[in-house]
C-alpha cells in the first residue's frame, strides 16, 4: 500500500488566502502528520517484526496511528503510558478508543510494579527483540523522513504544475521532525517553513531539531503573547481560533496544535499584505481529528459552552 497525493485545496482565513495540504485525507485510519512520519514502516517489508511498541499519552495521536499502522501490517502493539484516567477507562473516547477498537494493547505502567518512565520500563523491562520495532516518542526518528521527504516531492510536484512562483510552508510542531526535514528537502528549492513551538518553547524545539543531527532548522514564529503557551492547557483563544478556521474554511482543523500555530501566524501574515505579496502560503493538515473529541469536552467543560 502507497498513500501519497493528498489533494490541495484553496481557502481564505480573515482575509488571507492559502492554500491547504489535506493530510488528513491520506487514509481512512492512517493520515496526518504521525502517517508521513510512519510512512517507512508501513512500506518497508519486516517479514520478522510481530510487535510495534510505543510509548505516551494515552489520547496521543501517534497512539491511533500506531494502532492503524500495526492492524495495516498484521503486527501486535503494545503501548505504553503513565496512567490512564479512571474517567477515560470506564467512558473511552477520541485516540484510545479508537486504538482499542483496532486491538491496541495500551499499557497502564502504573498498575505495575515499578517506578520507571514508559520509555525507561520499555528499554530496561520490556527489552525490544529482533521481532519488535520501537518507536521514539511523537516518532522523533529518522525513520521519519522517508515519508516527510515524499510529502516534500508532493508539494514540489504541484509547485511545478500551478507554476507557483514563491512558496512559504506553515505548520505547527511538538517534536519538530516534520517541519526539520521538510526544510531539509525544500529549502534546497527555496522554499521557506514556518513553525512554532506546541511542546515547550522555542529553546526546547531547537534542542528537538539538534538530536536529530540536522544542522539547518526551519524558521520558529512566536506569538504575541507574553506567557508561555503551555501544551495541552486549555486556551479560549485557541478555541475561539479553532472555531474560526472551521467556520471560515469548511474544514476541522487539529484543536491541539492548529490554533496555536494560527495566532503564530496573524503577525507574520500581516505583514505579507506589504512586503511579501507574491508569496504563497501552502499550509500542512496535521490530521489528529480524532483527538478532537475529548479536547472539545475539556473546553466545553471549563468554559460552559
Amino acid at each position: 500500500m502507497k498513500l501519497a497525493d493528498s489533494p490541495i485545496t484553496e481557502h481564505n482565513f480573515n482575509g488571507h488566502p492559502f492554500y491547504l495540504k489535506r493530510d488528513d485525507l491520506l487514509h481512512p485510519e492512517f493520515s496526518g502528520n504521525k502517517a508521513r512520519k510512519f510512512m517507512a514502516l508501513l512500506e518497508t517489508d519486516s517479514p520478522n517484526v510481530t510487535t510495534l511498541i510505543g510509548y505516551g499519552s494515552p489520547q496521543a495521536n501517534s497512539l491511533y496511528s500506531l494502532a492503524a499502522l500495526a492492524k495495516l501490517k498484521s503486527w501486535t502493539l503494545e503501548f505504553y503510558v503513565s496512567h490512564i484516567p479512571n474517567w477515560l477507562k470506564q467512558n473511552p473516547i477520541g485516540n484510545y478508543q479508537a486504538a482499542l477498537e483496532l486491538g491496541a494493547q495500551i499499557i497502564d505502567i502504573s498498575q505495575l510494579e515499578t517506578e520507571l518512565s514508559p520509555h525507561d520500563y520499555i528499554e530496561r523491562i520490556r527489552k525490544p527483540n529482533e521481532q519488535c520495532i520501537f518507536v521514539p516518542e511523537g516518532g522523533r526518528s529518522p525513520i521519519a523522513e522517508f515519508g516527510i521527504k515524499q510529502l516534500a516531492e508532493e508539494i514540489l510536484c504541484w509547485v511545478q504544475e500551478e507554476n507557483i512562483k514563491a512558496l512559504t510552508v506553515a505548520l505547527p510542531s511538538g517534536t519538530g521532525t516534520t517541519a526539520l526535514y521538510l526544510h531539509k528537502h525544500l529549502a534546497l528549492h527555496n522554499i521557506h517553513v514556518l513553525t512554532c513551538a506546541c511542546v515547550g518553547g522555542k529553546d526546547y524545539l531547537i534542542k528537538q531539531f539538534e538530536s536529530l543531527g540536522e544542522a539547518e532548522h526551519p524558521h520558529i514564529l512566536t506569538s504575541l503573547e507574553k506567557s508561555k503557551h503551555q501544551f495541552g492547557k486549555l486556551y479560549a483563544a485557541d478555541y475561539q481560533m479553532w472555531q474560526s478556521l472551521t467556520q471560515q474554511t469548511q474544514v476541522e482543523f487539529d484543536l491541539l496544535y492548529d490554533p496555536y500555530m494560527w495566532q503564530c501566524l496573524a503577525p507574520y501574515l500581516a505583514q505579507w499584505r506589504e512586503s511579501h505579496s507574491n508569496q504563497t502560503l501552502l499550509y500542512i493538515h496535521q490530521g489528529g481529528l480524532l483527538g478532537n473529541t475529548s479536547m472539545a469536552k475539556r473546553y466545553q467543560r471549563k468554559y460552559s459552552l
